[in-house]
């Protein structure tokens, strides 16, 4: 779906310093799928999301979506391809002089829709986004889940295959932020649109998204399927972001750590993902192999529609090997952290 190779981009003109942005940014996002961009303020990846349909065009690099290289097009040729490109802002971008309705309606008749078909076309948009009952209303009216709701069906008005979403969640309280985010994988999985969403929420990656790009000063520092950079981050950054999402307190961790450290045994980080993440595979093990073990730290939860679970033990006596051997025939990822 979306092919970037070696994105440069600077901000400045020649009287100043010239500001870098994007440093050689490579990344893939394949139809149909939810791809993240994470990074701190600064990052880049607004600026990133923005060159995904040349609202920003780049110094240097090659750029394709849906097989078509967008830098090579006139401007007509252009937007025609951004019909195919839908984008939701952070604060909602609604025209507030225009009934929900009407807003809905403005990328048909801005790409000359037949006015016959443009209501129905706005109300079943509205129906899909569960706004039936609220054509009528002006933005001013509704909540800010709500203009988030118009502004997706917005979107989605000219039935694009790619949706791009800058900090659509940002501004919403948490309860709404699950509401969208459900909603946004709805629609994935119903119309198979590929989804880009940029955060700066490890936990909205979790909830929704298959893949993640992790940005740091303009540059990717990590990707990867988001289990695996979730429950295995090799970045700093990545790991800040982790804990974040997981509200871990740093300075905390570090202690607890060093008091793990001091327990005798070997210590085993264990990684658990799907229904294994319930299954009583410890005691299981530790009758076959003569272990004893004391759990030290642990979490459970899901990653995406996957539940997960990560277990740090203490293990002593027994067969080792055959411990570490019996929890990777059942699917276990173990790590010898000492």
């Amino acid at each position: 779906m979306i092919e970037l190779q070696d994105i440069h981009k600077h901000f400045g003109n020649g009287e100043g310093p010239r500001i870098k942005a994007l440093d050689g940014i490579s990344l893939g996002v394949k139809a149909g799928e939810v791809f993240g961009i994470i990074g701190h303020s600064g990052a880049g990846k607004s600026t990133l999301l923005r060159v995904l349909n040349l609202l920003e065009r780049p110094d240097s690099g090659s750029l394709r979506v849906a097989g078509q290289d967008l830098l090579s097009l006139d401007d007509a040729q252009l937007r025609g391809a951004r019909q195919r490109i839908g984008m939701i802002f952070q604060h909602f971008n609604l025209l507030g002089s225009r009934t929900v309705a009407e807003n809905v309606a403005w990328p048909l008749r801005i790409a000359r829709w037949p006015a016959a078909q443009i209501a129905p076309r706005v109300a079943e948009l509205l129906a899909r986004v569960g706004l039936a009952e609220q054509g009528h209303k002006y933005p001013a009216q509704l909540s800010g889940g709500q203009k988030q709701r118009v502004g997706i069906a917005r979107a989605l008005a000219t039935g694009p295959e790619l949706l791009l979403c800058d900090e659509a969640t940002s501004a919403l309280d948490p309860q709404t932020t699950r509401a969208i985010l459900d909603l946004l994988a709805q629609l994935n999985r119903e119309l198979g649109l590929a989804i880009v969403l940029i955060t700066h929420e490890m936990d909205v990656v979790r909830r929704i998204c298959d893949r993640v790009a992790v940005l740091e000063a303009g540059r990717v520092v990590e990707t990867g399927p988001v289990a695996e950079v979730f429950l295995h981050p090799q970045h700093a950054v990545t790991r800040r972001f982790v804990q974040e999402a997981e509200n871990i307190d740093e300075n905390e961790q570090h202690e607890d750590y060093a008091q793990i450290h001091i327990r005798p045994g070997h210590l085993l980080r264990l990684t658990f993902q799907g229904e294994r993440t319930y299954e009583p595979l410890l005691g299981e093990v530790a009758r076959r192999s003569g272990i004893d073990f004391g759990i030290l730290h642990g979490r459970i939860d899901r990653i995406k529609s996957t539940p997960y679970g990560q277990l740090t033990i203490a293990v002593t006596g027994g067969d080792l090997a055959g411990a570490q051997a019996l929890l990777a025939e059942r699917g276990v990822r173990v790590e010898v952290l000492r």
